[in-house]
This record gives C-alpha cells, structure tokens and sequence, in this order.
C-alpha cells in the first residue's frame, strides 16, 4: 500500500480541477517549444505539493530505502560554471558544447551539488536537484505519489489566473522569483552577486498556494514532450532563465530533458489522485 509519507497537509494542497486554457497566449515561446496554441484543457481534481521536493524531504526517502541516485551511479552530474566548488575544479570533465556554462563535473550529486567539496549542510530546505527523471519517479513511489501531468502542473502554476504570463500576472517582477539577473553566463547581480538554489517556499505563493513555479529549479512532469519520444517534459524555469537566452520562466513555458539526465538546477514536486469527498 501506499504510504503517502509527504502527502500532508502542510504540503500538499487539493485542487478542483475543471477548464482552463493552456498555452502561450501572447506567442513567445520558442517555436521548437510547441507552447500553442492555446487550448481549453480540462484536469481532474488532483493533489499537488506547495513546494519542490526539499533536500531534507529526499533524504529521508534515501534515509529510509538506501536508493542511490543516476547521478551517483553514474558517478556524475553538470554544474553551472560559476557555482563550480574550488575543490572541484580537477573533477571537470567537459562542457556542453551548445551551452558551455555547463561543466561536466565528476563526484556531482544530489549530496554534493556543487561538486566535490560541496555539500547541502545548510540547504535542508532548497530544493533537491541533481535527480532525474527515474529518481523523481522512485521518490514518487515511496511516498504514494505520481508526477504531475504537465497539463495538472500548468493549471496549479497559473494559480486561477487566466492566460497570464507568470504566477502573479504579465509584468516581469524579477523580486517574486529567483532567476538570472546581471549578464549571462558571466556576472550575476542578484543581491551579494549570488546565483542557485534557494528555499522551496521563497517569495510569495500563487493564488492556489502554490510556491516557486515560475523560476528556482525546473520540475519534471509524467509526459513525454512528443508522443513516442524519449525527453520528458520540464517546467517552470530555474535560476539560470534570463531573457536573453531563455525566457522559460512563464508559466506556459516548457521544456525537455532525456529521464536519465540530471543538473544542478533540476528537482520536482509531487502530485496525487484525489479520492473520496
């Protein structure tokens, strides 16, 4: 039987479902993307976590069933270059080639997300990342969980509001959410000249409770971005999203990663079926 060890009330919250209409309503998305064109979409009445899944959240699954992470198997993950601990920089192994800002970095993991020297002392409360698809889902399992549908984790992003932009509305508010400020990928200017994680229950939550769906990590969903392909959808953007290159911090926004593939800036959160009254 399901456990549902993290369906509870302080975070997860039950939605009505209905109608809503899904897409990019002002045509900037990338057209690769396939973010239109706007549909009405009807969802089921369904659960869904109020935050990314937290680091201390998936170390209790790790706590409790010993599972071991691709990233850990593997024995690597990326790492946004500036993040790079200084005791890594003789784990690099490679760039990305079409987005070199990205550092193939040996030792990377959930535990050690900045590479080796690293660790998530500190972060309990940051969202895991460095998982991947498969690792989200066996976290799904343990606690009684399934990833939301990418149309579920649209409805819930938009907080009720109808063909908006971001969580709030349609103007850029760069203190609501935590993305990439200054000069990419070169000079962050967020306050301290910081970039990365940060808590899972940051700023301000959406109309439905909902917190950092636009920005902080990317969340990965149940479908596949085409039918019959291999690359799982992933939404919401991350702290990396600027407009200079990557705008995929709107809520219609969407995007792709093979479920073998981990990053410094990918997590998810959890969605259940909603039974009963």
């Amino acid at each position: 039987m399901p456990v549902g060890r993290s369906a509870d009330d302080t975070r997860a919250i039950a939605l009505p479902g209905g109608e809503f209409r899904m897409g990019d309503a002002f045509d900037e998305g990338y057209p690769e993307d396939a973010e239109g064109p706007v549909r009405t979409v009807t969802v089921e009445p369904f659960r869904i976590d109020t935050t990314a899944v937290s680091n201390a959240r998936f170390a209790h699954f790790v706590d409790d069933t010993g599972y071991v992470t691709e990233a850990e198997r593997y024995g690597s993950s990326f790492v946004f270059h500036l993040l790079l601990h200084p005791r890594a920089r003789d784990a690099v192994f490679g760039q990305v080639e079409a987005a070199p800002w990205w550092l193939g970095v040996e030792g990377a993991s959930w535990r050690a997300p900045e590479g080796p020297g690293s660790a998530v002392a500190g972060r309990a409360d940051h969202p895991v990342v460095h998982v991947s698809h498969h690792d989200a889902l066996a976290y799904c399992a343990w606690a009684g969980a399934r990833l939301p549908t990418e149309a579920e984790w649209e409805y819930a992003a938009r907080g009720g509001l109808d063909g908006r932009r971001y969580p709030w509305g349609d103007d850029f508010a760069p203190e609501r959410l935590n993305t990439w400020q200054g000069d990419f990928p070169r000079t962050s200017t967020r306050t301290g000249g910081a970039t990365g994680t940060i808590p899972v229950d940051a700023y301000e939550p959406n109309a439905f409770g909902l917190f950092n769906t636009s920005g902080n990590v990317w969340e990965w969903c149940a479908d596949r971005f085409v039918p019959g392909g291999e690359e799982r959808v992933i939404r919401g953007g991350s702290y990396l999203c600027h407009a200079s290159y990557c705008h995929r911090y709107r809520v219609a926004a969407r995007s792709k990663n093979t479920p073998d593939s981990s990053t410094g800036h990918g997590g998810f959160r959890c969605a259940w079926d909603l039974t009963g009254p």
